[in-house]
């Protein structure tokens, strides 16, 4: 772990209806005890909310249905062990209920530590990881990448369906 670079990830989803639909209902409550374990987590720095307690009030691209959820941790390790070990991960089983399919929605970059991404960075590093693939400047927990200053890492493999 370098105390000089942190992780940023970001991940966005269509919704497969509005955000106050009964469709998104389940997802919507579950969204305050999923950050609240994201806080509790050994590793977690920051994360981005709007007007409440989460971004589902954000816009981040111009389709009202697009969702964004967008952190800063330690680690890779950390946020692995968060997404696919913890609690989170019998949510994310349930993605497909609420949200369509997208081939590109996750990546993770570097940041200097302190750094708190903006949604329009955080869109350019998912550009970049759909136009080149796994890059240093925007990679996935199964092609990580090592920090600047070379911190080792090892891919983190999803343990969910």
């Amino acid at each position: 772990m370098s105390a000089d670079w942190q992780l940023a990830q970001v991940n966005i989803g269509r919704l497969r209806a509005p955000v106050d639909h009964p469709m998104i209902k389940d997802f919507v409550d579950n969204l305050d005890p999923v950050n609240a374990q994201a806080e509790a987590s050994p590793g977690f720095v920051w994360r981005l909310t709007g007007e409440g307690n989460n971004a589902t009030d954000l816009a981040p691209y111009e389709d009202p249905l697009i969702a964004i959820n967008m952190s800063v941790w330690t680690d890779i390790p950390s946020l692995g062990a968060f997404v696919y070990r913890g609690d989170h991960v019998q949510i994310m089983r349930r993605r497909r209920e609420w949200f369509e399919h997208m081939d590109v929605f996750m990546v993770l970059w570097w940041v200097p530590a302190g750094h708190r991404p903006t949604i329009d960075e955080a869109k350019a590093r998912l550009a970049l990881l759909e136009q080149h693939g796994p890059t240093a400047d925007a990679f996935t927990f199964k092609v990580p990448f090592p920090s600047p200053d070379a911190t080792p890492v090892e891919p983190v493999l999803e343990e969910c369906a």
